[in-house]
């Protein structure tokens, strides 16, 4: 008893002191068992406890077992220690928690000792988080559910270099940060510890000390793979089954369905306000329930892929994800992450694409985040002229940093892997690029040459796409960038970015303009729409109609239509949907626009569903429904898209009637369309329109395939009857020519029958 008396009191009273306040720099060396001469000495911290015990575990019995000794509470601080001569330090046992009567009862926990086991994450696992080519951070860093020698629990893992203490807590040890500080990784700045029987489903957060010795704010996982909704903050321990995919067929697939030859429309949707249950507090629709509804809808529609505003956690929904803090999850908003798992899923059975927008510019400072994470700049710049977005009141990742450039690609490869999404849409990117953004002079430090290009941002993006590509063959990375930045879709290998496809922004705000003149002034105005096919084919391009462009007071696209009544708006907005399909690029339209939604977005309400019972409005959804299957039906649309070979145009230069005519090319030997627009009120009859020989016939007869002044879209009915034939007149260089009726503020696809 004399040896065990005098082994209690070598514990300093400074340690001990560490050990109550939660400034333990070591627990490792302290907490847990060890030898001590030819005894094994057990220490461990429970305070509030009235008692602690090690027992032997038995064969076969986790929480029952023979006493081995009992440990005192050294100077009734919590800390519990004891020992016995003769065990070896590595015999299997449980503590015997003795908890105060609660309801009467003595409250006994048998618990495992997380202090007995050993290192956790391997040399490679350190030295790839390092360098930042851990391409697979969910399965290492986070909250990780596997076995040790047996024993079931939950592998915690962070990075927090500069931290004092890192603690994992949660309502399995009170959120008392004191309880379980973890083991610091010095080579990698990784905290780590192997909780037994942590399950699934269970909260939990990182209390951290930070390097001025501060406690801060409890931190939610950077690497949390799930979540608690929002407001709370907490992370949750993942499912650790896995998830049973059955779209092998689809994967297999898709390379061919995003090549730059391919139809592809895509249908941006706002997952919480798409469709609200108004009888149910206006809630929004559950994962499940958007695979029931949403999926047969835009399928309906003929789109070929739907695109969501960001799905990973974010803690305030005003910012419809585009500030984000979890990267790895998806938001507990709607369902579990087998949920939105079993979502992509059955997108893909129905022959659907999902593509998610993603959002590596910025982050918000939220305490709970990654700001200020270990008491430094961690994840973001230290100087705001770096770090700190003007605009949005955001924080800027460090990508110089080789933690946070890996960090980011892995959170990429998160979504592509696990998800099996198709294609991510990176938010932002014209911010990324330029180091003085949207910043006045003196605002921005310039980089290492005297420029203003972010070289660090630049080289992240070349990795993040090179590493992709090889990683996620048939996978798109499309960029919302909004500069002339050169090459934003040519290959690293050619000194471009790397990105599949960019969003053609000049495009939209050109020919937005436009359309919001009053005709009457168009032609005055005529090169908003013909500007475009000048670097119609110097990118990849994908036209954007967003969310971006009905928010903030910018109305709905409807209210950007001019005219004295709503037909005219109607017809302006039919008209544009004609150009838009038949231009050359990829589509994309935001929920609600297909069917003239007639005010701006709201994040919570849904779109007027109601506007369809009104046949001018379901007949503007109908002409979107006939111009996505002619768009992915007919290669001369869609298959020549980003080159030249794929345009021509017959009149592009009659503005006083503001007029134009195009036809879109296909494969060789394929019949074109010809594509007229009429962008006033006013109709023209007999407007003559060259037209060329195909085929090998003198003259050829041409027939309407599609006329937005149709009575079914809600026009006035204007039409050219079955089908016209060319007269040997020669017109806009042409041999042959039609003479047409063109419909007011409509526009016409033709074919050579």
């Amino acid at each position: 008893m004399s040896e065990l008396v005098d082994e209690l009191h070598q514990i300093d009273s400074s340690v001990l002191e560490a050990v109550v306040s939660g400034r333990l720099a070591d627990p490792f060396a302290l907490f847990g068992p060890h030898r001590v001469g030819d005894r094994m000495i057990v220490r461990t911290f429970q305070p509030g406890a009235m008692a602690v015990d090690v027992v032997a575990r038995e064969a076969g019995n986790d929480a029952a077992g023979t006493l081995l000794f009992s440990l005192y509470n050294i100077r009734q601080t919590g800390l519990f220690v004891g020992g016995i001569a003769g065990i070896h330090p590595e015999q299997d046992y449980l503590l015997r928690i003795t908890w105060p009567a609660t309801g009467g009862m003595e409250h006994v926990q048998y618990a495992e000792d997380p202090y007995r086991f050993g290192q956790l994450l391997g040399d490679l696992d350190l030295h790839l988080l390092r360098e930042g080519t851990h391409r697979q951070i969910g399965s290492c860093l986070g909250a990780n559910p596997l076995q040790i020698d047996g024993i079931g629990g939950t592998r915690f893992a962070v990075w927090a270099p500069n931290a004092q203490r890192v603690s994992v807590v949660g309502d399995f040890n009170q959120w008392d940060g004191r309880r379980h500080p973890m083991r610091r990784r010095h080579e990698a700045g990784v905290w780590e510890i192997f909780m037994p029987r942590i399950r699934s489903g269970m909260r939990y957060q990182y209390e951290i000390v930070g390097v001025s010795g501060e406690v801060l704010t409890l931190k939610a996982d950077p690497v949390a793979r799930a979540t608690e909704p929002p407001p709370s903050t907490k992370s949750v321990v993942p499912s650790d089954m896995p998830f049973h995919w059955s779209d092998e067929e689809w994967m297999a697939s898709r390379g061919a369905r995003h090549d730059a030859a391919a139809p592809i429309s895509v249908y941006e949707v706002h997952a919480g306000s798409w469709l609200r249950i108004l009888e149910e507090n206006s809630r929004s629709l559950s994962w499940h329930e958007l695979g029931d509804r949403l999926v047969p809808y835009v399928v309906g529609m003929g789109f070929t892929h739907v695109e969501f505003l960001p799905v990973m956690e974010h803690p305030f929904g005003g910012s419809w994800g585009y500030q984000p803090l979890g990267l790895f999850a998806p938001t507990a908003r709607f369902g579990p992450p087998s949920g939105f798992a079993a979502l992509v899923d059955r997108c893909h059975a129905a022959g659907l694409g999902v593509i998610l927008d993603w959002v590596p510019a910025h982050f918000p400072g939220d305490a709970h985040g990654l700001a200020n994470f270990d008491g430094t700049a961690l994840y973001e710049h230290q100087d705001p002229r770096e770090g700190f977005h003007q605009d949005w009141n955001t924080l800027i990742y460090n990508l110089g940093r080789n933690e946070v450039r890996g960090f980011l690609i892995a959170s990429a490869l998160e979504w592509l892997e696990r998800y099996h999404i198709d294609g991510l849409r990176v938010d932002a990117v014209a911010s990324m690029l330029y180091r003085d953004y949207s910043r006045k002079a003196g605002e921005w430090v310039p980089n290492v040459h005297g420029g203003r290009e972010n070289l660090e941002a630049v080289a992240f993006l070349r990795e993040m796409n090179s590493v992709i590509a090889q990683r996620c063959p048939g996978a798109m990375m499309i960029a919302e960038e909004s500069t002339a930045w050169p090459g934003v879709s040519a290959p690293v290998a050619d000194g471009g970015l790397g990105f599949s496809y960019k969003w053609n922004m000049g495009w939209m705000h050109d020919t937005l303009r436009y359309m919001a003149y009053d005709p009457v002034h168009r032609k005055h105005h005529h090169h908003d729409m013909t500007f475009g096919l000048i670097y119609a084919f110097s990118e990849r391009f994908m036209l954007p109609v967003s969310h971006d462009e009905v928010v903030h007071g910018k109305g709905s696209l409807l209210n950007k239509m001019p005219g004295s009544d709503p037909a005219q708006r109607l017809a302006n907005l039919r008209a544009y949907f004609g150009f838009m399909w038949t231009h050359p690029g990829k589509k994309l339209l935001f929920m609600g626009c297909e069917i003239a939604q007639m005010t701006e977005w709201n994040h919570d309400a849904s779109p007027d569903w109601n506007l369809l019972d009104d046949p001018a409005h379901s007949g503007t959804q109908r002409l979107v429904r006939d111009l996505n299957r002619l768009y992915t039906s007919d290669p001369a649309l869609h298959c020549r898209d980003s080159v030249p070979e794929g345009f021509r145009w017959i009149i592009g230069d009659d503005s006083s009637n503001s007029v134009f005519a195009y036809l879109r090319q296909g494969r060789e030997g394929d019949a074109p369309l010809l594509v007229i627009l009429n962008m006033t009120p006013l109709a023209r009859e007999a407007y003559r329109i060259g037209v060329p020989a195909f085929g090998g016939a003198a003259l050829m007869r041409w027939r309407e395939v599609l006329n937005t002044d149709d009575v079914k879209y809600g026009g006035a009915g204007m039409a050219n009857g079955e089908a016209l034939s060319s007269e040997a007149q020669a017109s806009h260089g042409m041999a042959d020519s039609l003479v047409l009726r063109l419909p007011p503020l409509s526009a016409l696809i033709l074919r050579p029958v």
